[in-house]
């Protein structure tokens, strides 16, 4: 191949680069023969003499260009796919998109490398071209479904609490992705899952805890308590980075034993001393009672309305 190779000859081999690498987002897989390998190293050459030529800057300017706009054309192909699907069907669709799309991006890269080292560092304001396959999957995919996503990630993490049977790798694996998009935009799409996910988290089990302490003795709470930490800490370690998982454990931890604690020790107290026999005693022992002034009352609760009455208009006697 000469050292000089003119702008239109130029894109013709870059086309050509971009066609074999398009087809990994259609599934294929990228293999090469001995003789492709070589036709791969005149992309490689291609690409470097118009990079380092004379009067090279249109020329690189346009590979750049290309480079984006193949990125673009090959999210947009599949575009339409994934916006069609919903809930864990999104998230389903959503994977294999993202891994052939690095891998076709990988690809380009390897293609394009010397608009890297050549021209890109002297061009600060433009990402490399790593970091640029990112932001275009960012501002077309993420920046519109990012919400739908998120929303069915949590429904996932909430249909497992609930004991039904869901695709931990499948999650795991968006998670991973929110972590890769991460640094793109204004969202911090990672740390604004964990947010939400954590928050949930939280008003999930300060309900199960009213409930808890309504309807369980102290043993059974315990109990149960104990089996939500060890449960959400097996969960945490299928499909959360570590600190997050921490984090995780001290919410439930908090809402589960540390804020109930009192009412906890109250009643665990009550139980030991047999409280809540005796007072079932005496209520049996009084259900024959005719009580007077209290006759009248038809039932428990206007009874007690009637009890009432009379504590407080005696305790005001005493002020």
């Amino acid at each position: 191949m000469l050292k000089f190779i003119s702008l239109e000859d130029g894109m013709m081999v870059v086309e050509e680069a971009i066609v074999k690498a398009k087809k990994i987002m259609e599934g294929y897989e990228m293999k090469f023969t001995g003789e492709e390998y070589q036709r791969f190293y005149e992309y490689l050459l291609c690409v470097y003499f118009m990079c380092t030529s004379r009067g090279s800057d249109e020329k690189t300017v346009r590979i750049y260009e290309r480079y984006k706009s193949c990125l673009e054309e090959s999210i947009n192909m599949v575009l339409p796919s994934l916006i069609s699907k919903t809930d864990v069907n999104l998230l389903r669709e959503l994977v294999p998109i993202w891994s052939n799309y690095k891998a076709m991006a990988r690809w380009l890269c390897r293609f394009f490398e010397y608009l890297d080292r050549y021209f890109i560092p002297q061009k600060k304001e433009l990402p490399n071209l790593d970091k640029l396959s990112v932001k275009v999957f960012h501002e077309l995919v993420f920046k519109n479904l990012y919400c739908e996503l998120r929303a069915a990630a949590l429904s996932l993490i909430k249909q497992e609490r609930e004991g039904l049977q869901i695709d931990q790798d499948l999650l795991k694996n968006v998670i991973f992705i929110f972590s890769e998009i991460d640094n793109c935009g204004e969202i911090k799409y990672y740390a604004n899952f964990e947010h939400v996910m954590l928050y949930e988290s939280s008003s999930y089990y300060a309900q199960l805890s009213s409930e808890w302490l309504l309807s369980d003795s102290y043993g059974d709470y315990m109990q149960k308590a104990l089996w939500c930490l060890n449960q959400e800490e097996k969960r945490a370690s299928q499909y959360l980075y570590p600190d997050t998982g921490v984090t995780l454990l001290q919410v439930v931890k908090y809402r589960l034993l540390t804020e109930p604690g009192l009412k906890l020790a109250e009643k665990k107290q009550a139980e030991q001393s047999g409280f809540a026999t005796e007072f079932q005693d005496v209520l049996s022992k009084c259900a024959d009672l005719n009580l007077e002034g209290e006759s009248s009352a038809s039932t428990p609760e206007e009874w007690m309305s009637v009890v009432m009455t009379k504590a407080t208009n005696t305790q005001s006697k005493f002020n």
